[in-house]
This record gives C-alpha cells, sequence and structure tokens, in this order.
C-alpha cells in the first residue's frame, strides 16, 4: 500500500508511520523539520520517501500533493496530522495570532483536501484521514480559537465524505482528545491523556475500517456528548468545563 502522511514528525504520526512500515507499505512523509524528519525516517526502513515542506505556504500545497502522488506512483492512504493548539488568549487579542491558529488547523488542510479528493475521486478509490479534536464539538474558553478551526474542519469533512461515496473514497474524521505528546507538554496530564502508541493504532484501524467518524481514544465518544448537551446556563456555572 502507498501511504502519504502530512505532519509526519509529530509524535502520533511518527507511530502511525512506524505500523505501515512495520506492515511493507510504501511511505512519503512531509514535515517542516528537516531533522526530525530524517530522525522519523531513519527508524522506518529503506521503504520511505521523505519531504520537507512548510504547509502553512498555502498556495504552493496543491502542486506539492501533486509531487508526492506522482513519486509515490499513486496514492492508496494519506493521513493529514499536522495541527497546532497556538495561543488562546493572545488570539483573543489580535486577529493576526487568531488566524494563524485557524490557517494552520483548517485552511491549510482544506488546500491539501482539495487535490487529494480530486485524484481519489478520478482515480476511484483510496482512504483519507484527518486529525482533528474534541475540541471542535464545543466551544470553551480554554481552546476556542483552536477549537472552532477544528469544528469547521469536522463539518468540511461531513461534506466530502459524503461526495466521495459514490467513488468509492473513504474519508475518516479522527476527533482526538488529549495525547500526551510534546503538543502538551505544558498541560497538566491527567487520565483522560492518550499515550501516542495506543491513539496510532486507533487512528489505522479507523482508516482500515473506513470508519466515518472516530473518537480516540474510544472513551470520548462517550463524554463529548455530555459536554455538548450541557444546557450553556448550566456549562456556564462548571468551571471544570468553562474554566480557562
Amino acid at each position: 500500500m502507498r501511504v502519504l502522511i502530512f505532519g509526519a514528525t509529530s509524535a502520533i504520526a511518527a507511530e502511525v508511520a512506524k505500523i505501515h512500515a512495520e506492515r511493507g507499505d510504501q511511505l512519503y512523509l512531509v514535515g517542516r523539520n528537516a531533522e526530525k524528519l530524517a530522525e522519523v525516517a531513519s527508524r522506518l526502513g529503506e521503504k520511505v520517501t521523505t519531504k520537507v515542506a512548510d504547509l502553512g505556504d498555502l498556495d504552493a500545497n496543491a502542486t506539492l500533493v501533486e509531487e508526492c502522488i506522482a513519486a509515490l506512483g499513486g496514492v492508496d492512504a494519506a493521513l493529514i496530522a499536522h495541527g497546532d493548539l497556538g495561543d488562546q488568549l493572545a488570539s483573543e487579542r489580535t486577529f493576526k495570532d487568531a488566524e494563524a491558529i485557524l490557517r494552520v488547523n483548517f485552511t491549510s488542510v482544506i488546500s491539501l483536501l482539495i487535490p487529494l479528493a480530486n485524484h481519489m475521486e478520478a482515480t476511484r478509490q483510496g482512504r483519507i484521514g484527518v486529525i482533528t479534536s474534541v475540541a471542535g464539538d464545543r466551544g470553551r474558553p480554554r481552546n476556542y480559537t483552536y477549537g472552532a478551526a477544528k469544528g469547521a474542519l469536522n463539518v468540511y469533512l461531513q461534506g466530502l465524505r459524503t461526495r466521495l461515496y459514490a467513488a468509492g473514497v473513504s474519508v475518516t474524521t479522527l476527533k482526538l482528545g488529549p495525547v500526551d505528546s510534546p503538543m502538551t507538554h505544558d498541560h497538566g496530564k491527567h487520565l483522560l491523556f492518550g499515550k501516542p502508541v495506543p491513539v496510532a493504532r486507533s487512528i489505522v484501524a479507523a482508516m482500515d475500517a473506513g470508519t466515518a467518524e472516530a473518537y480516540v481514544p474510544f472513551f470520548w465518544r462517550a463524554i463529548m456528548p455530555i459536554v455538548k448537551n450541557t444546557p450553556e446556563r448550566v456549562f456556564q456555572r462548571l468551571p471544570f468545563l468553562s474554566g480557562r
């Protein structure tokens, strides 16, 4: 299988790549940091190609996707794994900071999805997986700019999934809870934090099965309906939900 991973240097994406490498799949990894990308690739064997790219360069992403697919000789599965929590307080002070969060977590993902979807629709095969977040299910003061980007992405993926259904292409929305990784190094950890290795296994399993929406770890599927459906007047009075 030919597998394309964007944001391949994240702890989760690196573990996903390892699973595919152990299966003998052909990998094409894209990341921003050349040193980290080389480090990930060094652990995966010979059937891996890498490319350094800034996924925030929106105008270049269509060409990037085309080059990656050409180098692989086609694509069977693509995972979009990049993202950034950003600084919520900064995003409340200036539009520049808010737009940076929206760009990396929403618009840059769309700039990759459009050429990926068009290719897979034309070839009538393939799997697309996109890492979003449980933060997109309800706005909370601590991360609502990031959550808004992920929520918009969830809606986009719903429409894309239905569009590509007729072509036999699956689109999996991967709604991750917090994960104990470098991205959350300054966050206080608790029992609901996932670990990169089991999270990666769940991601691969969901994409293999063509699951529409997967909460990862699985227990968030039970938690988030409560968070989403709590009346706002109650929500605002519960510090563990509405606090910073």
